[in-house]
C-alpha cells in the first residue's frame, strides 16, 4: 500500500537563497553533529562539510577557524588521540599507524610528531611481543615453516617493522622447537 504524501508541495518561486549567516549557522550544527559523532581531522572535517547541501569554501573555512578558536578542533590533539587509542585498542606497528592517520588527513610533521609520543610511551617491541602472544593464545605457537611465515606476514601488516618481526618470529619458532624436544 503506498503513503500519500499530505504535504503541500513547496513553492520553488517564494524559495530564497540562504543568507550567509544561516549558511554559516547550518554549517555551524552540521560541523558540530559530526565531531559529536567520532573526532576529526581539521582536513576530514573541512572534506565532509564542503560535501553538504549549501555550503561554500569561505563559510567552511569561518567555522572551522571558529571550532579551532573554542579548541574543538586541533591535530594535534585529535592525532595523538587516536594514535594513543589505536595502540591501546590492538597492538600495531609505527608504520601502520602512521599510514592510518594519513588516511585520516593529518599533517606529515603533526602525525610524526604524536607517533614519537605515542612510541615513547609504549615502545614497538613491547606492542609486537603483545601481538605475538595474543596470536599464539588464538592459534597456538607457530609450528611449521608456514605458520612462522603466516605469523611473519601478520606482524608486517600490523606495520612492525621488518627486522623486528624477523627476529621475533624467529625467537618464537626456536623456542617451541626448543619445547617439542
Amino acid at each position: 500500500m503506498r503513503r500519500v504524501n499530505s504535504r503541500k508541495p513547496k513553492d520553488d518561486s517564494s524559495a530564497q537563497p540562504a543568507t550567509p549567516e544561516k549558511m554559516r549557522e547550518r554549517t555551524f550544527q552540521r560541523a558540530a553533529k559530526l565531531l559529536a559523532a567520532k573526532p576529526r581531522s581539521i582536513a576530514e572535517l573541512r572534506e565532509r562539510l564542503l560535501e553538504g547541501p549549501s555550503t561554500n569554501k569561505e563559510v567552511v573555512e569561518t567555522v572551522i577557524a571558529r571550532l579551532r578558536e573554542y579548541g574543538y578542533l586541533d591535530d594535534d590533539r585529535f592525532a595523538v588521540g587516536y594514535a594513543q587509542w589505536k595502540v591501546k585498542q590492538r597492538p600495531i606497528g609505527r608504520r601502520r599507524l602512521e599510514r592510518d592517520l594519513t588516511m585520516k588527513k593529518v599533517e606529515r610533521v603533526v602525525a610524526d610528531a604524536a607517533l614519537d609520543e605515542v612510541f615513547a610511551e609504549t615502545s614497538e617491541e613491547e606492542l609486537i611481543d603483545r601481538a605475538i602472544e595474543k596470536r599464539t593464545r588464538l592459534r597456538g605457537a607457530p609450528k611449521t615453516r608456514t605458520e612462522a611465515k603466516s605469523l611473519f606476514d601478520h606482524l608486517l601488516r600490523q606495520g612492525f617493522p621488518f627486522e623486528l618481526v624477523s627476529d621475533k618470529v624467529r625467537a618464537a619458532s626456536r623456542a617451541d622447537l626448543e619445547e617439542t624436544e
